[in-house]
């Protein structure tokens, strides 16, 4: 079995935000599989499916970024995952625009929602794919994320949106090693 969890914040207001990108990439996975987001039994939403025999499940949590781990505890509880199986994705400012970076473990590197999730499962040993929405101005960094994409943005956006949806698949078919050696270079 296998869990995917996309960050971002719930509700209109920060639906095209830069730091729903997460959310954005299991939007598009969701509509290319037809499927649709239910309320889970916590603070998440959530879609099943089978890919490869495998069972998959790709979740949004429900609460605001900074509270994210309280929906990756409840559902690796409720599931009984492997922390293996377990890919979060999330923004990332200091990657360029449009740059997609996964790795087996890490910081948070200045991530709320990451670091959320760290400190509620006690460890920094789960993979993530780290989506870059590049910031290279000296500006206030939480206006910076909680803002919309530019228009002139949209063609690298889409094509990351693109990537990362097919990264998902690659994890789940071939592992975060080939992940990671495909995507990363």
């Amino acid at each position: 079995m296998f869990l995917v969890l996309g960050l971002g914040n719930p509700g209109k207001r920060y639906q095209k935000t830069r730091h729903n990108l997460g959310f954005m990439v299991l939007e598009n996975v969701a509509l290319h599989w037809n499927k649709r987001f239910k309320q889970g039994e916590g603070s998440y939403q959530i879609i099943q499916t089978v890919i490869d025999s495998q069972g998959v499940f790709i979740a949004k949590p429900t609460t605001y970024m900074n509270k994210s781990g309280i929906a990756a505890k409840e559902i690796l509880k409720e599931k009984k995952m492997d922390l293996s199986h377990f890919l979060v994705l999330c923004d990332d400012f200091n990657l360029p625009l449009g740059k997609i970076r996964i790795r087996k473990k890490g910081s948070a590197g200045g991530h709320n929602g990451l670091s959320s999730i760290i400190q509620t499962l006690g460890t920094e040993e789960f993979p993530r794919m780290r989506l870059g929405i590049g910031c290279t101005q000296e500006i206030n960094r939480i206006d910076y994320v909680l803002s919309p994409f530019l228009l002139s943005e949209m063609v690298l956006v889409n094509h990351m949106i693109k990537i990362g949806s097919q990264g998902i698949v690659d994890f789940i078919q071939n592992g975060i090693d080939w992940t990671m050696n495909y995507h990363n270079r």
